[in-house]
């Protein structure tokens, strides 16, 4: 698991390798990722938008962007944990992905990004 926190926004991130899958008639990687967002922070804040870009080893390279997260614009009050899956694929068995979340201080109504640190999309389990 890989974790960061960005102005008391801690997001922690989980993979995990589905198989394969046709694409376009090109056979892929099905990954999926798991999102933690924690409000550790003393203010509420709304999640507004995502931005990622994902990487595949064989030099593609895709960007996703849009307003909130699997159809949702969450808000988190202190301490507040808010968590989501989705997924990707990739042509090679190897990739990485990483982004921010543009959020909104509710009490100040000021706009911030939140770091998502990269994390690696791979078949095989990596031995530290």
């Amino acid at each position: 698991m890989v974790q960061q926190i960005t102005k008391g926004i801690k997001i922690s991130v989980k993979t995990k390798h589905n198989g394969i899958s046709y694409r376009n008639n090109r056979l892929c990687h099905v990954f999926s990722y798991f999102i933690t967002i924690e409000n550790t922070s003393t203010e509420t804040v709304k999640l507004t938008d995502r931005f990622w870009k994902i990487y595949d080893s064989l030099n593609k390279t895709e960007i996703v962007s849009g307003e909130g997260v699997v159809g949702q614009t969450p808000i988190l009050k202190p301490n507040d944990v808010y968590t989501y899956s989705s997924g990707c694929l990739l042509e090679s068995n190897v990739g990485s992905m990483k982004g921010f979340y543009t959020m909104i201080n509710l009490d100040t109504f000021e706009q911030f990004k939140v770091i998502i640190p990269t994390f690696q999309l791979t078949t095989t389990t990596l031995s530290n």
